[in-house]
Formats: structure tokens, sequence, C-alpha cells
């Protein structure tokens, strides 16, 4: 059983920087896993902003975070983050680390089976 908890979230304003991070526990040697950040706001499906393996592979970004956001893992802490620059406030959303023990990495929410609590950013104009 993978758990997550994310931190690093909060209120910035527009042009402004936050790093996302995402500790993980529970995960198996043997396996590799599909990790990544997502995002929500009411009344829209969660999408995807970036999934990479675990070991190995590159990253998936969305085109809305490209050249801007950037995922990155440190495995020996099993800590995954999101730096994100250049925030918008399009970019507001309660955001997600998910981790999926599957055969594939790709960024569908409806492939991860484990998901952290959420944490919110907010970015103001």
């Amino acid at each position: 059983q993978v758990h997550l908890v994310e931190s690093g979230g909060g209120s910035v304003q527009a042009g402004g920087s936050l790093r996302l991070s995402c500790a993980g526990s529970g995960y198996t040697t043997v396996s590799n896993y599909c990790v990544g950040w997502f995002r929500q706001v009411p009344g829209k499906e969660r999408e995807a902003v970036a999934v990479m393996w675990r070991h190995n592979g590159s990253p998936y970004l969305a085109d809305s975070a490209k050249g801007r956001f950037a995922i990155s893992q440190d495995n020996a802490k099993n800590t995954l983050y999101l730096q994100m620059n250049s925030l918008k406030p399009e970019d507001t959303a309660m955001y997600y680390c998910a981790a999926d023990r599957g055969s594939v990495c790709l960024p569908r929410a409806a492939l991860f089976d484990y998901w952290g609590q959420g944490i919110q950013v907010t970015v103001s104009s």
C-alpha cells in the first residue's frame, strides 16, 4: 500500500513560483511505479500535469505545463517534486500526487491507484 503526502502549496501572485513535494512510502523494490501530479478545479475533471516512471523513462508534461513546470524525484528520499514557475491564475487548483504500479505510464487519472490528500495552490492576478 503506497501512502502519499503532499506539501508546499499555498498562495502566490502571478509570475511567482512554488515547489510541491510528495513524500511517498510503501513502494515495493521489485516494481516500477508511474508517479505524477494532477490538478482539479471544482466542476472539472482531474487533469494530468506531469507523470513519469520512478525508475527510467522521460517525463510527460501537459501542454499547459511545458516551459513552466518541471517534475523531478529523489528516489533515495521517496519524494516527488513539481517545480512551478511563471504561475498564472489559471493554475489555481487542488494539486494531487499519484502513483500506480502498472505496466504503462500514461497521463490518465483513472489509471492511478494511489493518491495523496491534495494541496491547494492559489495564484492571484
